[in-house]
C-alpha cells in the first residue's frame, strides 16, 4: 500500500508541471528584428496508444485533434506580437522540395535532442550550432518570410489495461513503462537555415495536447522564452 501511495504522489507531482529545456544559438541575434515576417508550419504531431502488451498503435483521431489544438494554441500565443505571422498551407506543404525541408526539420530537431542536449556531443559541434541548410531559402522565397517557427511532437498514452498492469506491478515493487509525450519548437532564420532558438517540453499529464486546454498548457511551456 505504501508503494502505491508513493506512486500516486509522484504522479500528482508530475501532473503539476511540464519541464522545458531552452537553447539559443551563440553569435546570432537574440531575437528577430521588429516587424520581421514569420512563417508558422503546421505542427508535426503523431500520437499512439500504448497497449497492455506494450505495443504502440497509431491513433489518427488523436493525432488530428492534437495538430488542430496545437496549431490554434500557437497562433493564439503569437497573436499581438510585433511580427507578422504567415501560416503555411498544410494541404500542399509536404509536396516536393518544400516537404523535404519540413521533414528535415524533424530530423535536425531529434539530432539536437540526441547530441545537443542529452547525448554525447558531436566533435564537429562547438556550442549550439545547427542548421537546416540552404534549402530553408525555398520557404523564404515562396512565402516571403524571414523566419520560420516549427513545432514537432510525438507521444503515447497508456490504455486502461496498461494502467491496471502498472498499478498491480507497483504493488509488487515492479516498474512498468507508461506512455509519455514530448514536443520541441525551433525558430529558424530562413536566409541561412540556422536554428537560432530551440526548446523541448516534456508534457505533464495535464498538458494533454488532445484537448484544447491541454494543448494551451503545453504550448505556453513550449514557447517560453521564444524571441518573438
Amino acid at each position: 500500500m505504501k508503494r502505491i501511495l508513493t506512486l500516486a504522489a509522484a504522479c500528482l507531482m508530475l501532473a503539476a508541471c511540464t519541464t522545458t529545456n531552452v537553447k539559443s544559438a551563440a553569435g546570432l541575434p537574440t531575437a528577430p528584428p521588429q516587424n520581421a515576417l514569420v512563417l508558422l508550419a503546421q505542427p508535426d504531431i503523431e500520437l499512439k496508444l500504448l497497449t497492455a502488451s506494450g505495443l504502440l498503435e497509431p491513433r489518427a483521431d488523436w493525432t488530428a485533434s492534437a495538430k488542430s489544438n496545437m496549431q490554434a494554441a500557437v497562433e493564439a500565443t503569437l497573436k499581438g506580437k510585433s511580427h507578422k505571422l504567415t501560416v503555411l498551407d498544410p494541404t500542399t506543404a509536404m509536396e516536393g522540395r518544400e516537404g523535404q525541408v519540413l521533414r528535415l526539420n524533424g530530423a535536425v530537431g531529434n539530432s539536437i535532442l540526441a547530441y545537443g542536449m542529452y547525448g554525447v556531443g558531436l566533435p564537429s559541434k562547438t556550442g549550439f550550432d545547427w542548421t537546416l541548410g540552404d534549402g530553408a531559402q525555398l520557404l523564404a522565397a515562396k512565402y516571403g518570410t524571414d523566419y520560420a517557427l516549427f513545432v514537432y511532437g510525438r507521444g503515447s498514452y497508456s490504455s486502461g489495461g496498461r494502467v491496471a498492469m502498472m498499478i498491480g506491478a507497483a504493488a509488487l515493487g515492479v516498474s512498468i513503462p507508461m506512455g509519455g509525450q514530448q514536443a520541441f519548437a525551433s525558430l529558424v532564420e530562413l536566409k541561412t537555415g540556422k536554428v537560432i532558438w530551440f526548446n523541448q517540453a516534456i508534457a505533464s499529464p495535464a498538458a494533454d495536447m488532445r484537448s484544447p486546454e491541454g494543448a494551451k498548457m503545453l504550448t505556453e511551456a513550449l514557447l517560453t522564452g521564444l524571441p518573438l
